[in-house]
């Protein structure tokens, strides 16, 4: 094999990219030692960078990385027990090292399990969702502070806490019976929805589109194994019913292309269907939840834009559902803008008011964005100027940044 250090660290940082979860969940599954799991995988892959280049990549990197950190799960086990306490872990261990060299394309899916794991009572339900990203889909600290809207080392410190608490509480790695399902199963939805969110914000990252595929196949396994659970179904849809525009979002020329200016002939007519096929069956099987009702928008958004059907009304009263259960201040943006639609700019600004005084807005780039939208509708221009210049010093994105600067450009040469 050739000896490349650069086709090396490509392989690691793909196998990173692809397979963290998977390898976490299987290293963790007997220990129940996410931090452990996690530093043996840290060390294996600093193996590999050693060896990769002078000896080549394996013809399967996962399973030569999953048995490397094996091996240094069995040489911290042999370092914490006696001999005789640690054997029988040991010869299991040894096995599953073995099982895995013999058929290395068959490393085990157990991330559903270990997600489930994340999620149980004994967390804090707050970091029930940050705990899956970080463990299952290896987003860190501070990504996962960004979509929760909390400072990354505060973050950090609640993620090692919580990872603490599976090891002290002896947690089981399994999907739980029926009747605990309803206090689990919100934290995995979200945890998949807030990943599926950053790889759908960062469009011209490789990596945030292969992340984005990955949440949906998460949540199409989710709705596989848990077919009566209606959010689960909701959440699917809602991430096809976005998934679909994906080709509208960008012209030729890398250009940011808001909604109502979208190319509907370029949505994925299949990927639509689907999510309508899975709305109905989710709003069949029982009442109404967060993922239904975002999912429902995203319907009436479809209708409006593609056969002309009035639907505001309609997309103003499912945010007013959906802010009674939620309460969230993202949501009360989102509703602002149905509002402006139907009642005008003024009334929308009226609506977001409060949210000035939530600190967690000032960081917060849609926010700075919408408020400049809402201000230029009312003729507010300088007000306009001002949150438009903030949104764009927010934008991480540089196709948005310039389509912000298009925006304030018209709103100076105006």
């Amino acid at each position: 094999m050739p000896r490349d250090s650069n086709e090396a660290r490509a392989t690691a940082e793909r196998v990173a990219r692809e397979s963290y979860g998977r390898l976490v969940a299987f290293l963790a599954a007997r220990t129940r030692d996410i931090a452990g799991a996690e530093d043996a995988l840290a060390e294996a892959f600093a193996t590999a960078l050693r060896m990769w280049p002078a000896e080549g990549v394996p013809d399967n990197p996962e399973a030569w990385l999953l048995t490397v950190a094996r091996r240094r799960q069995t040489d911290a086990l042999r370092r914490r027990t006696t001999r005789k306490a640690g054997e029988e872990h040991l010869i299991m261990m040894a096995d599953e090292i073995e099982a895995a060299a013999e058929t290395p394309e068959d490393i085990p899916d157990r991330r559903l399990a270990l997600m489930f794991a994340c999620a149980h009572p004994a967390i804090e339900r707050g970091m029930r969702a940050p705990l899956i990203l970080q463990t299952i889909l290896g987003l860190t600290a501070i990504d996962i502070a960004a979509a929760f809207l909390i400072p990354p080392a505060t973050m950090g410190q609640r993620l090692v806490r919580a990872k603490t608490r599976i090891k002290d509480a002896g947690i089981p790695f399994r999907v739980p019976d029926k009747e605990q399902l309803p206090e689990r199963l919100d934290a995995v939805l979200d945890a998949i929805y807030a990943a599926y969110s950053k790889g759908w914000a960062e469009i011209g990252d490789a990596s945030s589109v292969e992340l984005a595929g990955e949440a949906i196949w998460l949540a199409r396994l989710v709705v596989s194994l848990l077919p009566d659970e209606p959010e689960a179904k909701g959440m699917l849809a809602l991430m096809l019913y976005t998934e679909a525009r994906r080709p509208a979002r960008r012209t030729a020329d890398g250009a940011y292309v808001p909604l109502e200016d979208q190319d509907t002939s370029l949505w994925d007519d299949s990927q639509m269907a689907l999510a309508e096929d899975l709305l109905r069956a989710a709003n069949a099987g029982g009442p109404s939840g967060r993922y239904q009702l975002e999912a429902a928008i995203q319907s009436a958004h479809v209708a409006r834009l593609t056969r002309g059907v009035k639907t505001w009304p309609a997309i103003l009263a499912l945010y007013g559902h959906l802010h009674t259960i939620s309460a969230s201040p993202v949501v009360a943006l989102n509703r602002s803008l149905a509002i402006a639609e139907l009642d005008g700019p003024e009334a929308a600004l009226a609506e977001i008011e409060p949210l000035a005084d939530d600190p967690r807005m000032q960081s917060y780039q849609p926010y700075w964005a919408a408020r400049g939208h809402l201000l230029a509708l009312a003729g507010r221009k300088g007000e306009a100027r001002e949150a438009l210049t903030l949104a764009i010093g927010l934008s991480t994105d540089n196709a948005v940044r310039r389509y912000l600067q298009g925006r304030l450009v018209a709103l100076q040469d105006g």
